[in-house]
């Protein structure tokens, strides 16, 4: 059995298009028939670029290998162009085709992937959601309102979540680390204060920033928040000063979550030697695939430490992070789309099955969705913008910050 063929998705999910501009799915074909689907979370370059990335990642180190050399191959795409460190495009680009590799291994041996990674620790998973406007609420006033997000709260809560996240403290900024405007910690504040009331301790609050802050301006921002006990305080500062972290979490009672903007478990290793997070929160379509997320999950039950794999992409990557959550004892939860999400469902004919906050565990072989290629082609995204952007403009501490969001507008 060796991979032959390579077929590549870019969708662009309906509006209101939670999840990001696009998803890029990837289907790889053996020589003896086997179809696999994977799931690149990636956006650093336009999508037409980095078609053209994972193309060349198949062609180069992957095609006419067999899909049970996970190691192999991904040693050849991480030492790729004499570099072996993380690169989040290659790496990517890796971590959706070996996905697919894994989809392909299980049918092959009609065992769910979860079967081949250790086997079945968890019957179900823990499960979360964002708060998302309901299609009559008034979404630019959503973001910025505690009363609308703590109406929406109390409603996940009485679906069945037991952990909701939001993130009232814009804005989302290309300029790095930045010191929150004193109107962002009154409004975080506000929205932590009227969220615990709507939902008292039926459900934990997460409490997301996206990697904004300064470290000092961190440790003032989660200080403020530390009243409202939250479960987690999610990417307090950017990703790229990895020792940092620690420095907040010496300052701040809440512990802290990150991981969704880091590539390849040596990342995570840095994180975890210096105390810097507990909880970690892989893309599996970014962090080099199912493998590697599961070496990061062993790291860091030696450390103590839990997982919680994100979710901002479409149906395919949520499929291999609840594989990985049913194989790992240090599971905390999973991100998903509200309870699923209606477009996310559709595409992968409603296999994955959430009830009263949890996923259970897929039996059918491989990843056990059915990937509906009919309705990924007939929703292609033929724009040149990236699956998320940041904007150019600073903290305005004069008139206020919003992040307005994870639904990107325009094409």
């Amino acid at each position: 059995m060796k991979l032959k063929d390579l077929e590549i998705f870019c969708v662009a999910p309906p509006a209101p298009g939670w999840g990001g501009r696009y998803w890029t799915f990837v289907k790889l074909t053996t020589d003896d028939g086997i179809v696999g689907y994977g799931e690149c979370y990636v956006s650093t370059v336009g999508p037409k670029a980095m078609q053209a990335v994972i193309e060349d990642v198949f062609a180069r180190h992957m095609q006419g290998e067999s899909p049970e050399n996970i190691e192999l191959m991904y040693r050849r795409v991480y030492s790729s162009g004499f570099t072996q460190r993380p690169d989040p495009t290659v790496i990517g680009a890796f971590s959706g085709l070996e996905i697919a590799c894994w989809d392909i291994l299980g049918k092959a041996r009609n065992r769910p992937v979860w079967a081949l990674l250790g086997g079945r620790m968890n019957a179900r998973v823990r499960s979360y959601t964002y708060l998302y406007p309901e299609p009559d609420v008034d979404a630019n006033r959503f973001w910025i309102d505690p009363d609308l997000q703590a109406q929406e709260a109390a409603r996940m809560v009485d679906l069945g979540f037991t952990a909701v996240k939001f993130d009232p403290a814009g804005p989302y900024t290309i300029r790095g680390g930045h010191m929150p405007a004193m109107s962002d910690i009154t409004r975080s504040v506000a929205f932590c204060a009227r969220i615990r009331e709507a939902v008292g301790d039926r459900a934990d609050l997460l409490f997301g920033t996206h990697g904004q802050f300064s470290t000092p301006g961190a440790i003032r921002l989660g200080q403020a928040l530390e009243p409202y006990s939250p479960l987690w305080y999610e990417e307090p500062i950017p990703p790229d000063n990895i020792l940092e972290f620690a420095e907040v979490a010496r300052a701040v009672r809440i512990p802290l979550a990150t991981g969704e903007r880091f590539a390849t478990k040596a990342e995570f290793a840095t994180l975890l030697r210096s105390g810097g997070a507990k909880i970690l929160q892989p893309a599996l379509g970014r962090v080099g695939g199912l493998w590697e997320a599961k070496k990061i999950a062993i790291m860091a039950e030696s450390y103590n430490a839990e997982m919680a794999p994100h979710l901002y992409a479409g149906p395919v990557e949520w499929a291999a992070n609840i594989h990985l959550a049913v194989s790992i004892p240090n599971i905390l939860m999973a991100e998903t789309i509200q309870t699923g999400g209606a477009f996310h469902l559709d595409l992968i004919g409603h296999t994955l099955k959430w009830a009263d906050g949890f996923i259970t565990a897929p039996e059918a072989p491989g990843l056990g969705i059915n990937f509906n290629e009919d309705l990924a082609r007939a929703h292609p995204y033929h724009g040149d913008r990236l699956h998320l952007e940041m904007q150019e403009a600073p903290c305005d501490w004069r008139n206020g910050n919003a992040f307005v969001g994870g639904a990107p507008t325009g094409t």
